[in-house]
């Protein structure tokens, strides 16, 4: 049974189904990332939610996205219900204890959880056009438009910091094209009409300050359990692009944040990544060698990442190879993608000898996996067929009501509700047009106030526009009658004469 060094997952069988031993993942291990898969309904949820409290309890933050809401019920009881408890006995969880879990819910739309923001300067050019799914010579533009903003110190915090420096470049295309290569309009205004969809589609909410601390993922409770951080992913999912842009950052953000500390007697965070083929999904290769990088480097800081899917062929090759704890559950094989699925998750597991690991894929029942752990000297343990133990938290969603109360009573409760918006790109711009503007002004009214001169009373009418009331002066009055009475040739050039370059100053 596991101890403080280690998670127990559940028990594995013999061929004659009859309790063989107790399966653990070790603690010191965890910072070697993991792989959950399987169909859909073969319960990737529970073996989620298992490894979470088995962290928390051991006092790992955990970070863990919720995409169809029943991940929330870590927060709250579990309960003993007849289906779980003969799953407990088959696998000899004994006491099977039922436990609520130290959650913090966080939701970039801020309905369902405390919102999440990061700065546009965080976000880089490379993850905004992959959100924006740019072209390379839109991309082109992007990455001059974050050089500018460097060069001139101008902060790009939100969307409209972004949209301003876009129209400024816009109009210094000409001059910018001469230091960066070309800068066309068109570009540019591809990507504005890009950022004005996002907009729509609720990025504005993610943009801006205050953003995240990545300590506020990494908190633990007085009783020494790791804090579950649980992202609302629901509705996020309506735009994956943004779902997988978001994990991207935030895998990074721990990538550059978070200083080396080698192998550690368990991991300083752990996280989830739902649905993670979204990661992989038309990426271009510069960015799958990014995530790539990170993952296999990001071990050394002490996080590890475990990605949930339900085709291990939605993992690049390069990012399967660093996975090191493995849950596989049932996957169906009717096509031939899904026959090819099959035999590469068989290939991926220590042969076990009493059974065949490509046809047991496909008989697993729901809550049943192939389980392989790294074992002492991180080796990985011969694949066994394994039932999962249950959960100890709520199985299914909590209510909306205890969502408020569990989120009124958060440790960040307050911190991230108020926008800020201090000064940046958007306002400096601004100010700096309003300058240039203020100063053409008062040239042209130096320029033109040194060459003229004027009638007393006179002025509205020759068009200087210093008169404030709209009714006329006598002496006004007497001159446009004066003009409109002279209709011949003669009169005409008379006037002109009395006005000379006031009239045609009007």
């Amino acid at each position: 049974m596991a101890d403080d060094t280690s998670i127990f997952i559940g028990a594995s069988r013999k061929p004659d189904d009859s309790y063989q031993r107790a399966e653990e993942l070790l603690l010191r291990y965890g910072n070697r990332h993991g792989l959950i898969t399987g169909a859909t309904g073969t319960g990737k949820t529970v073996s989620l939610q298992v490894l979470a409290e088995g962290f928390s309890n051991a006092g790992v933050p955990v970070f863990c996205a919720d995409i169809k809401g029943d991940l929330s019920g870590i927060a709250m009881m579990g309960e003993a219900k007849d289906f779980l408890v003969k799953r407990a006995e088959q696998v000899k969880l004994d006491p099977y204890r039922f436990q609520e879990f130290p959650v913090i819910f966080w939701d970039l739309f801020g309905e369902q959880g405390h919102p999440i923001r990061a700065t546009i300067s965080e976000m880089g050019p490379l993850l905004m056009s992959r959100l924006m799914n740019l072209t390379e010579a839109q991309e082109g533009v992007m990455n001059i438009a974050f050089r500018i903003a460097d060069e001139e110190g101008l902060l790009l915090l939100d969307l409209k910091d972004l949209q301003s420096l876009l129209a400024n470049i816009a109009e210094r295309a000409d001059e910018l094209s001469a230091r960066y290569g070309n800068v066309t309009k068109p570009s540019v205004g591809a990507i504005q009409r890009t950022l004005l969809v996002l907009e729509s589609q609720g990025a504005a909410n993610f943009f801006g300050e205050p953003a995240l601390r990545i300590a506020d993922l990494m908190r633990t409770t007085r009783d020494g359990r790791g804090a579950v951080s649980v992202l609302a992913a629901d509705k996020l999912m309506m735009n994956p692009r943004l779902y997988a842009t978001f994990l991207l950052w935030l895998m990074s953000e721990l990538f550059e944040e978070l200083p080396e500390v080698g192998d550690l007697e368990r991991p300083k965070l752990v996280f989830f990544f739902d649905e993670a083929h979204l990661l992989f999904e038309d990426a271009p290769k510069v960015l799958v060698d990014r995530v790539e990088q990170v993952v296999r480097l990001i071990r050394s800081k002490g996080v590890g990442v475990y990605f949930v899917t339900q085709n291990p062929l939605d993992i690049p090759e390069k990012v399967l190879a660093q996975l090191g704890n493995r849950v596989q559950h049932a996957l169906r094989a009717y096509t031939p993608r899904e026959q090819q699925a099959v035999r590469t998750a068989a290939e991926t597991f220590r042969p076990n000898p009493d059974f065949d690991c490509a046809t047991a894929i496909t008989q697993l029942a729901t809550g049943e996996a192939l389980v392989s752990m790294l074992e002492d000297k991180g080796v990985p343990a011969m694949v066994q067929r394994t039932l999962i133990r249950p959960p100890s938290s709520r199985l299914g969603p909590i209510t909306p009501d205890e969502r408020r109360k569990i989120i009124a009573e958060s440790p960040v409760a307050g911190q991230y509700d108020q926008v800020v918006d201090r000064e940046s790109a958007f306002e400096m711009l601004q100010k700096k047009a309003k300058d240039a503007q203020d100063a053409e002004a008062q040239a042209q009214q130096q320029n033109s106030g040194g060459s003229r001169w004027t009638i007393p009373g006179f002025d509205d009418v020759l068009g200087t526009g210093r008169r404030s009331s709209n009714r006329q002066t006598v002496a006004e009055a007497a001159i446009k009658s004066v003009v409109r009475s002279v209709g011949s040739s003669v009169g005409r050039a008379i006037v002109r004469g009395i006005l000379g370059s006031l009239a045609r100053g009007r």
